[in-house]
């Protein structure tokens, strides 16, 4: 049986290799996306999407968004990302990811209206294809 390929660009931004890896190897086994995009912290993606703002065909549809992480943290990208979401030419897709369960991390991302959930590590791979599955389904991607 042979895996169809969404046509998705998803970005993981997570200071954790193990968990990059994992992640990545996932969306791949399950054909999730035709690229995945891989950064170590929140300042290296949004470099990323500053050079790319030009270019949708590069910018990712989803992204996996760590809270902690060094040089800039997920809510750091996000207060930037706002910034220049009005330059961004298409629909970008935002969770929030993290092993962190302290209500006062959730609500803070609840609030942010850029992040669509808040989850709670590890992602297992039934919640990334009901994620995938839902924004394609409703027409987000």
């Amino acid at each position: 049986m042979k895996t169809i390929v969404k046509p998705f660009i998803i970005s993981i931004v997570d200071d954790d290799d193990i968990y990059q890896f994992t992640i990545a190897r996932t969306i791949k086994t399950h054909g999730l996306a035709r690229k995945i995009l891989t950064f170590s912290d929140g300042e290296k993606a949004l470099d990323f999407m500053l050079e790319n703002i030009g270019n949708n065909d590069d910018l990712p549809d989803i992204i996996f968004l760590d809270i902690n992480m060094p040089v800039m943290d997920g809510f750091q990208f996000m207060e930037e990302y706002v910034k220049i979401k009005p330059r961004v030419g298409k629909k970008i897709t935002i969770y929030m990811v993290s092993s962190s369960v302290d209500p006062a991390d959730i609500e803070r991302a609840n609030k942010i209206g850029d992040i669509s959930d808040y989850i709670i590590k590890p992602i297992q791979p039934g919640e990334l294809l009901g994620i995938v599955e839902a924004l394609e389904k409703n027409g987000d991607l």
